[in-house]
């Protein structure tokens, strides 16, 4: 009950926030539907419809990185003294975001039901018709429960996630005490995710070799077993690679606007993106991995004029790609928010607000320098040994 008097009394922007977490669950959902119609339309090749459901962690995963993303920066979760007062403790806070993740989810999937079986035509009126027949198992009945069951992993997916980020840590608040008075530390991640994407890489050029015709090479939801293994799982490690090196490499764009003699603009540029290192680098770590993905698997797809992109591979590739750049833009959100006593003290000492303005551009080029052709990099290097 909290919840739901917490959102009707929230900000409009928050309430938009957790409305794209509804609408990203609502895709997610209408995907785990879809499997579960293939599978009770098509009953006997049942491998097809484990690959579509195994294909669905994808979009799962972004959305609950997203309604993290929105719970951490929700006003009530920066609360605390207000919080404590009216008897909800650290724990207690904890658990009323992962409530609040809960039931916009909850909201998306239930949307996203009635959306399926609209278009199955269970609700009456005619359904859609030729590809629905095939995609949702249009003229099959499906068991409610266990639609219900299935849909149920998006909510708890996201809440716990939620939990788990936002849960009491109190040797983080004497860390990032530690931190407010000194240089933060060095990201220790960046050596590792190169190590890791750079095997990444050679695993996928390794069993890659062989294969035949480029027909057969990382199929989507309907073909994916024609794969080798080892070309998924070169991808997967590579993307790792690229999440756990995001810290680092935000880190390594402040010190390189530091370097040589530099200026007042370039040196705070730089000391803001190197303490804003940790809580940007993982999302900016996962958009580029995604987008090194999705350029990867355009050009293999390109390579392959039988092959083209089905609804439900467009709907996955949306949701996923919407979600890691929320993700990214709630990551600069709550950077802005927790710098907001910097900038205070900053204009108070008579700093202008276009000063303050350069030094974000001056970030987001250095970003963009930095990582831009890194992602390409990595795309044309993954895709080289899978097109011929």
């Amino acid at each position: 009950m909290l919840a739901l008097r917490l959102a009707r009394g929230s900000h409009p922007l928050v309430l938009l926030r957790r409305l794209f977490v509804a609408t990203a669950s609502a895709g997610t959902g209408f995907l785990l539907l879809s499997t579960l119609g293939h599978a009770v339309g098509h009953p006997s090749p049942a491998g097809d419809s484990l690959v579509r459901l195994l294909w669905c962690a994808a979009p799962l995963a972004a959305t609950a990185q997203l309604a993290v993303s929105v719970a951490r920066t929700d006003p009530a979760a920066r609360l605390q003294q207000g919080m404590a007062a009216a008897g909800l403790g650290p724990v207690r806070l904890t658990l009323l975001a992962a409530a609040s993740t809960a039931l916009s989810c909850a909201l998306g999937v239930l949307l996203s039901l009635l959306v399926f079986l609209r278009l199955r035509g269970d609700l009456g009126g005619a359904s859609s018709g030729g590809t629905s027949s095939d995609l949702l198992g249009t003229g099959h009945p499906v068991p409610l429960l266990g639609a219900l069951l299935l849909l149920s992993a998006v909510p708890l997916t996201a809440a716990t996630a939620t939990a788990v980020s936002l849960r009491p840590r109190p040797e983080a608040a004497a860390t990032s005490e530690a931190e407010a008075h000194t240089k933060p530390a060095v990201p220790s991640g960046l050596p590792w995710g190169i190590a890791m994407t750079a095997a990444g890489l050679a695993i996928e050029a390794y069993t890659s070799r062989g294969t035949g015709t480029p027909g057969g090479l990382l199929p989507l939801p309907g073909r994916l077993t024609e794969s080798p293994p080892g070309v998924l799982a070169g991808w997967s490690l590579s993307a790792f690679g690229l999440v756990l090196a995001g810290p680092g490499l935000v880190h390594l764009c402040g010190w390189l606007l530091c370097a040589g003699r530099p200026g007042a603009l370039r040196l705070l540029s730089g000391r803001l993106l190197q303490r804003d290192a940790h809580r940007l680098g993982r999302p900016l770590g996962v958009l580029c991995a995604v987008v090194s993905g999705s350029y990867a698997a355009l050009k293999v797809y390109e390579a392959s004029p039988t092959r083209h992109f089905g609804p439900l591979t467009a709907i996955g590739a949306a949701v996923v790609l919407a979600c890691v750049t929320a993700s990214a833009l709630a990551a600069v959100l709550e950077s802005r928010s927790a710098r907001a006593h910097t900038t205070a003290a900053l204009r108070r000492l008579g700093a202008r607000a276009s000063a303050l303005r350069h030094t974000a551009a001056l970030r987001a080029m250095a970003l963009l320098i930095v990582l831009a052709p890194l992602t390409w990099v990595v795309a044309e290097m993954a895709t080289l040994p899978l097109v011929p």
